[in-house]
């Protein structure tokens, strides 16, 4: 069987999650990398975008999930994509979701905040 991989990097929307209310009353914005295991199927074959992982419907699928309900842990936030990924494609067998958070409000400086899952197909 051959798998390749499919990457979208830095996406960047504004949402309101996190655990405090200044967060939901402020927003800020999140960026999500999505690393997509696609069994290759005929898409190596065929050359065709119907039979892979349409990168543009994907990021919608990114964007839908990350801007909808409010998520308290971006832990959560990054499941739930990953398994909209999963379900939206269902030639991908597993999905490593990492989502970024710059302004976590912690009590010093720092780049970012960032947690990484991975799901199973």
């Amino acid at each position: 069987m051959t798998t390749y991989t499919i990457t979208l990097q830095n996406c960047a929307f504004f949402a309101r999650h996190g655990v405090h209310d200044e967060e939901e009353f402020l927003g800020q914005r999140f960026f999500v990398d999505a690393e997509l295991d696609v069994v290759a199927g005929e898409a190596l074959e065929s050359d065709s975008i119907n039979d892979t992982v349409n990168y543009g419907v994907a990021f919608t699928v990114i964007e839908q999930i990350v801007t909808g309900k409010r998520r308290y842990l971006i832990e959560a936030l990054a499941l739930d994509i990953a398994k909209g990924l999963c379900e939206t494609f269902p030639q991908v067998r597993r999905a490593k979701i990492t989502v970024r958070k710059p302004n976590a409000p912690v009590p010093g400086v720092l780049d970012f905040v960032q947690v990484s899952v991975e799901h199973f197909a």
